[in-house]
């Protein structure tokens, strides 16, 4: 996994870095600015316009070293200078290192920049050490700058965002950002996309050492985190060796939710099946899953009870299961009565809001999957994303439980240690369905015994990708919930 870090953090780990590597500061500025140039190169030919638009701290020093570089790359450069606060040794440094050739100003008035045809617009006016909202001349110039209707890239981090907190004011809007080493918190939470864009990360450098050494609050998931979790299969084993899952879903018109739980469930490699579903939906999950059991709840259209026999190794509860008065109870009970993990997804979330005093029930090793409307029933309202994120914090570590917030980016909170951002999905999965799909994954993986924590981390990852896989065959705008699970094998595959 990716750590995180804070803006502290990352100013100690360029520290740290010069260091080790006995380099100086404004080395490292060189390499932070090769590794943008080159992702700039292999973008946008030298047919571009390129306005540097730069501050005086060591954000605008790294676009007067991307300004050199581009330069002997034969684009047509022009630097914009924003005086602020004194420059910096390293700032002056590239200052004075810039070629005459290239056309620069200094910014009095915003008026003063012009836009030309096939224009790109770089942002080095402030970095990841901003910790309060642009002002003065410096919100005037962003606020033009986001005016226009030229392509707009960010140095690291757009201008008026932090990395780590909510922002206001003026914020640079790009269409890229070109982030350092890892990307920033800011970046995976949905009311900073506006200024984000699309961001890419390049490596400019840091040190491995401390990345690993020091702790973060933040985690962002890598491919190689889930393959060194995921557990071979032994060859002499049998399906009684892979867990044995109740799923309890359905109800009369939400047979689908079940349906498509219960097939992931199996993909996710459970050895044994049982669906509990209300009488009328035996029929339609014996056809559509002949590989489940089934048992039927003596209500012939909702849940109302089921024991949960010591056999079973994880239950699930939610898809598709409704919110009558005889299934609220029902519930009660079956949590009140079970000892065994749980996945708790929709409906399921939904009377457990209904009847927070419930929580204290759940048992140990259980996993939550709610929606940002179903979190919000279950923890209240938020201020902003930061904020949200550190309700899910709170409440995984009072409840004891491991929590998805499913979304972009899904965010997986334990009970101790970091949140968990996922890094597979697309915005095409954003279908009905697709919630229970992710429901089916873990309750899979849960019944074979992995531990909660790597149970969602598996799970959500696998279920962004099999996203992926299905988005490039069948694009994002008709991808449906069944899409997924046809692509779980690949996706299982890919990193087995």
């Amino acid at each position: 996994m990716i750590n995180l870090f804070s803006s502290e953090q990352t100013k100690a780990w360029d520290a740290h870095t010069i260091r080790e590597r006995g380099i100086t500061s404004y080395e490292l500025m060189q390499q932070a600015s090769r590794a943008f140039t080159q992702w700039f190169v292999e973008r946008f030919d030298a047919s571009n316009k390129v306005l540097i638009v730069c501050g005086t701290g060591n954000n605008g020093g790294d676009g007067l070293c991307i300004g050199r570089l581009l330069h002997e790359w034969n684009y047509p450069v022009q630097i914009a200078l924003v005086r602020g606060p004194a420059p910096t040794p390293d700032f002056e440094k590239s200052l004075a290192e810039l070629p005459s050739q290239i056309n620069s100003i200094e910014l009095t008035a915003a008026n003063q920049i012009h836009v030309e045809k096939k224009l790109i617009i770089i942002d080095a006016i402030f970095g990841s050490g901003l910790s309060r909202p642009l002002g003065g001349l410096h919100a005037q110039v962003v606020r033009v700058l986001n005016q226009t209707h030229a392509v707009r890239i960010a140095v690291d981090i757009p201008s008026g965002l932090q990395m780590d907190a909510h922002s206001e004011g003026e914020i640079f809007n790009a269409h890229y950002t070109v982030t350092f080493q890892a990307p920033k918190l800011a970046f995976l939470l949905p009311e900073n996309y506006q200024h984000v864009g699309e961001w890419h990360v390049v490596d400019i450098g840091l040190s491995k050492s401390f990345a690993k050494a020091t702790h973060a609050p933040y985690c962002y998931l890598q491919h190689k985190t889930v393959a060194q979790l995921l557990k071979p299969r032994a060859r002499f084993s049998h399906k009684g060796n892979y867990g044995h899952a109740l799923l309890v879903a359905g109800s009369f018109g939400k047979m689908g939710a079940a349906v498509l739980a219960a097939r992931a469930v199996l993909r996710a490699g459970c050895g044994l099946l049982t669906v509990h579903v209300p009488g009328h939906g035996n029929t339609i999950l014996q056809t559509t899953v002949p590989e489940a059991m089934t048992t039927q709840d003596q209500s012939p259209d909702f849940f109302s009870d089921r024991e949960v026999e010591d056999f079973f190794t994880a239950v699930g509860i939610g898809p598709g299961l409704g919110q009558a008065a005889e299934t609220r109870t029902g519930f009660k009970r079956i949590l009140a009565r079970c000892s065994k993990p749980l996945v708790l997804d929709a409906d399921a979330l939904n009377l457990l809001a209904l009847q927070p005093d419930l929580h204290a029930h759940i048992p140990p090793e259980s996993i939550l999957t709610p929606h940002p409307g179903e979190f919000r029933r279950l923890a209240g309202e938020w201020k902003n994303d930061f904020d949200k994120v550190e309700k899910l914090r709170t409440l995984a570590s009072e409840w004891k439980v491991v929590i998805i917030l499913k979304g972009a980016h899904s965010a997986i909170a334990v009970p101790d240690g970091p949140v968990i951002f996922n890094s597979t999905g697309n915005p095409g999965m954003a279908t009905g369905g697709s919630g229970d799909v992710l429901t089916g994954v873990l309750l899979g993986l849960l019944a074979q015994g992995y531990t909660a924590k790597n149970t969602a981390i598996i799970g959500t990852y696998v279920h962004g990708l099999a996203g992926d896989l299905a988005a490039r065959e069948k694009g994002e705008v008709s991808l449906i919930a069944g899409d997924l699970i046809e692509n779980l094998p690949a996706a299982f595959k890919k990193i087995s």
